[in-house]
């Protein structure tokens, strides 16, 4: 897979550059070097800044480029919420694709939404990375339909999670009233569910994925949801999401 130029920037000068890109990250209020006060009242290295400069001014361009139109504002919320759920769709359409197979399900960890909303507007490039800063890649696993059902009663458990292709209650901390693909869960069926590598690894406390097998192709989360915004795009003219109560909390 060919990555795009900033992509193939050394992770130093990308860090650099992507922090410049997004105006934003910590201002430190002192700092030392052996017994030298480290301010900003030091000499800037003239050949360091114009051999940085050039990348900057790359990744700062790529970084600003409108890829999509939000039609409303997605917010992240629990059980369910549009920002999620805009994420979880873009990884089961995407995955699919990638993957050359159905999906029964696809799903996205809460805590690695590191934006709280996609405003309303031009959405660019560098707020797909706000929002996704990882560089996690979607895996497959086969599940049957009581590991499934292990994984969900986590998922529960943490109040709930993205996801797409499948709903469920949440009461006690247990998922309950599960549906796949709008049928029932059955103990024994077998099912394909997409995931970062970062959960189906058995982060977040998800031991029971870490013992089976994955697939990969190594397709970054993060271009998923980028290729899923060119394809919302171009299939209805913005980016959205709505509350489909595919995750609740019994009444």
């Amino acid at each position: 897979m060919i990555r795009p130029f900033f992509l193939r920037l050394s992770l130093p000068v990308l860090l650099i550059s992507f922090l410049a890109a997004c105006r934003t990250g910590y201002a430190p209020t002192q700092a030392n070097y052996g017994n030298q006060r480290i301010t900003r009242d030091l000499a800037t290295d003239s050949a360091l800044f114009f051999l940085i400069k050039p990348y900057g001014d790359s990744v700062d361009k790529s970084m600003s480029r409108v890829v999509g139109t939000v039609r409303n504002t997605l917010e992240k919320d629990q059980p369910e919420g549009t920002l999620g759920n805009f994420m979880a769709d873009a990884y089961l359409t995407m995955g699919a694709r990638q993957f050359q197979q159905p999906i029964d399900a696809a799903f996205v960890n809460y805590g690695g939404i590191r934006l709280n909303q996609l405003p309303a507007g031009p959405l660019t490039l560098g707020k797909i990375f706000e929002l996704m800063p990882f560089d996690n890649v979607l895996v497959l696993q086969q599940l049957s339909g009581v590991e499934l059902q292990s994984f969900l009663d986590l998922v529960a458990a943490r109040g709930g999670w993205p996801v797409a292709g499948i709903r469920f209650t949440i009461k006690d901390k247990k998922a309950i009233d599960v549906y796949v693909k709008d049928k029932p869960l059955q103990p024994t069926a077998q099912y394909w569910i997409l995931n970062s590598d970062f959960v189906a690894s058995g982060g977040d406390n998800a031991e029971m994925l870490k013992v089976l097998p994955q697939r990969s192709t190594g397709y970054l989360a993060r271009k998923a949801l980028i290729d899923y915004v060119l394809f919302q795009s171009q299939q209805q003219g913005f980016v959205g999401a709505v509350l489909e109560n595919r995750v609740r909390y019994a009444q």
